[in-house]
């Protein structure tokens, strides 16, 4: 399928999710992490969830990684659209973006060379480890300037597509793993 096919598939399956199956979703979700190979790792980069777009409810991730005394990072979108990452504290102060994004205002900046895990947003996937977004590269962009071995892994409210994204780019990055609520996913 083609990515815009995709983004308009999933936009409207997540519009029909009610409150209470997002929040049991995310919750599964959360409770599949335990599953990967990562909690030897220190850094790990997260995005704060855009509710009005019924994205996975990040936060019982983000407590499960602090409750593991990992370093949670979170970030913000500049003018020039690339991201910068900022360790997410106690004492952080989070403004929504235009886009309904919750951003650090400012914090302890952290360079992408220090990032072992990347959890990624996005609207749908593939069984190859392809991924589609919104559109606007951020995240192919901040995931291209972190280290090769970086994880880069998908959270996802859905299963993988069965049938291949045909219009994938050169600039695309794929994703290690994704976790579902019902599974975790290797590439």
């Amino acid at each position: 399928m083609l990515k815009h096919e995709l983004r308009e598939k999933y936009k409207a399956l997540r519009a029909g999710l009610d409150a209470t199956t997002l929040e049991a979703h995310s919750l599964l979700l959360a409770n599949q992490a335990l599953r990967l190979p990562i909690w030897n790792f220190s850094y790990f980069h997260i995005f704060l969830s855009i509710a009005t777009r019924k994205e996975v409810d990040t936060l019982p991730l983000i407590t499960l990684l602090q409750g593991r005394d990992k370093h949670v990072i979170v970030p913000k979108i500049q003018t020039d659209n690339t991201m910068v990452h900022y360790v997410l504290t106690d004492s952080t102060t989070l403004k929504q973006n235009a886009w309904h994004i919750p951003e650090p205002v400012d914090g302890i900046p952290v360079p992408e060379s220090k990032i072992d895990v990347v959890f990624v947003p996005l609207l749908a996937f593939d069984t190859t480890g392809n991924r589609v977004g919104y559109g606007k590269g951020y995240y192919d962009t901040f995931l291209q300037q972190c280290r090769n071995d970086t994880l880069r892994i998908g959270l996802s409210l859905f299963e993988a597509e069965a049938e291949n994204i045909t219009d994938v780019e050169d600039h695309d990055v794929k994703l290690t793993h994704c976790i579902t609520p019902e599974q975790v996913y290797a590439f």
